[in-house]
């Protein structure tokens, strides 16, 4: 993962491709700021899955700052925000399908064997462990407790 963002930001900085070499420089950033944190509690760098978490954490909030920017009639910026999430989005795993969470949660309350919401955490554990970076576990959770709550 580290690599494939290193290659991507020489290869933008040679093609003088500013707004993809600005983004990839803010990643590296967000993930040395993070390998600084982690040496903290002891360890060399934050692992794939951590940076996966990152990422999808970058886009959320460029996503919540290109609607602001939107309804404020700032649509330059609004387009801005648009063109880092394309970029990011190029270094996430494709996400599933509805019908391919539905079915891996189907299958995670199985392996748990959860039988309310008061499983819902051994649930989404074994999603997030199953599945990084490849499901919404916001809307996850919601379909969860709905499975749960039946």
């Amino acid at each position: 993962m580290r690599e494939k963002l290193r290659t991507s930001l020489n290869d933008a900085l040679k093609a003088r491709d500013k707004r993809r070499a600005a983004t990839l420089r803010l990643v590296s950033a967000a993930i040395k700021d993070r390998d600084i944190d982690a040496r903290g509690s002891g360890k060399e760098q934050i692992s794939d899955d951590e940076i996966l978490a990152l990422l999808q954490k970058m886009v959320k909030q460029r996503e919540e700052s290109a609607e602001i920017y939107a309804q404020n009639g700032r649509e330059e910026l609004a387009e801005q925000e648009r063109e880092e999430i394309a970029i990011i989005e190029e270094f996430l795993p494709r996400p599933m399908s509805e019908e391919d969470v539905d079915q891996a949660i189907s299958d995670a309350i199985a392996e748990t064997g959860a039988e309310s919401v008061k499983d819902m955490g051994r649930v989404i554990g074994l999603l997030k462990e199953n599945y990084p970076g490849r499901i919404d576990f916001g809307k996850a959770a919601g379909l969860v407790k709905a499975k749960l709550s039946n």
